[in-house]
């Protein structure tokens, strides 16, 4: 299939599972915007001249989500794992660009052929009638995606407490041309304990974000932002397998997380943020792994498709 029919039946089959919800996300529906700051650190320019990456402080707003397309999912509903995290970047003169993550370390495919394939399969598994063939028949022979399926889905006791990784790599060039291969990775100083399946079931539908707002009422809230870098054998083209945490790591900056974007505007702010991994700024570019420009390219069709509702 040509790339851009490609990038619409992705779109098509990530509605076809979760249904049309006017104005929100295909996936990720329900979210929560934080203002705050980010202050990049030493060690960032000597990898990138990426301008967010040479020590200024820049404003930043983060995204946390539920990863259902369902804005009704309740926030200790399985359906709402793996969580999401997206921040975006404001650079003088406007410039942006973004950091798009999930709290599990790897995409459950390798190609936008494979995702369509495994997307569809869902899509028919939770249709009325169900067919669970397609599925059953593409997870036979794709471990890594029935792993990303089959993987405990524990509610966290707070969006601030988890690991959330940008499976794609991408290549960082620094002000000599140097060029080094990595992924990102979004963590907090202190990993929290998650909530066991009973505690989960006992909290209100939307307790992360009372969460949120309790923390920020005592103070910024801070998380890491680390480049894990690539070594030889790694598989850089293929997002699905996770790299081993035993490789050299660099911490690139910190985010410090202020305050709750207005309650009366979350809703409007969130439909016109269009994050994608693919907006990137010069020091920063694509790697050989196909998935960053197609999710770049699906979620262009989604936001479009949200603002014409």
């Amino acid at each position: 299939m040509a790339p851009e029919p490609l990038y619409d039946a992705l779109l098509d089959a990530l509605n076809a599972t979760f249904g049309r919800h006017p104005g929100f996300r295909a996936t990720h529906a329900k979210g929560l915007l934080v203002n705050g700051t980010f202050k990049a650190s030493p060690n960032a320019s000597t990898l990138s001249r990426a301008a967010h990456l040479q020590g200024q402080t820049v404003p930043v707003v983060l995204r946390f989500s539920n990863f259902s397309g369902v804005p009704a999912t309740a926030d200790g509903d399985p359906l709402a794992s793996p969580r999401g995290l997206a921040v975006r970047f404001t650079l003088a003169g406007g410039e942006v660009t973004d950091i798009v993550t999930h709290s599990f370390d790897g995409f459950p495919v390798a190609t936008p052929e494979d995702f369509l394939i495994f997307l569809q399969g869902i899509a028919a598994n939770v249709a009325t009638p169900p067919d669970p063939l397609p599925l059953h028949s593409f997870l036979a022979s794709h471990p890594r995606a029935r792993a990303f399926l089959d993987a405990p889905k524990p509610a966290p006791r707070s969006y601030a407490g988890l690991e959330y990784f940008a499976v794609n790599a991408l290549v960082f060039s620094n002000h000599r041309g140097v060029e080094t291969i990595g992924r990102y990775r979004i963590e907090p100083l202190l990993m929290q304990p998650l909530l066991s399946d009973a505690e989960a079931a006992a909290k209100p539908a939307d307790y992360l974000q009372s969460e949120m707002a309790e923390q920020l009422a005592k103070g910024s809230l801070t998380l890491r932002l680390v480049l894990q870098l690539a070594s030889a054998e790694d598989a850089i083209e293929d997002g699905s397998v996770a790299w081993s945490r035993q490789h050299q790591e660099v911490e690139l900056g910190i985010f410090s997380l202020d305050s709750l974007a207005p309650a009366d505007a979350q809703f409007g702010a969130q439909q016109q943020l269009a994050f994608s991994p693919g907006r990137l700024l010069d020091g920063i570019s694509l790697s050989a792994d196909p998935m960053t420009l197609a999710r770049d390219r699906i979620y262009q069709r989604a936001v479009l498709r949200r603002q014409q509702r």
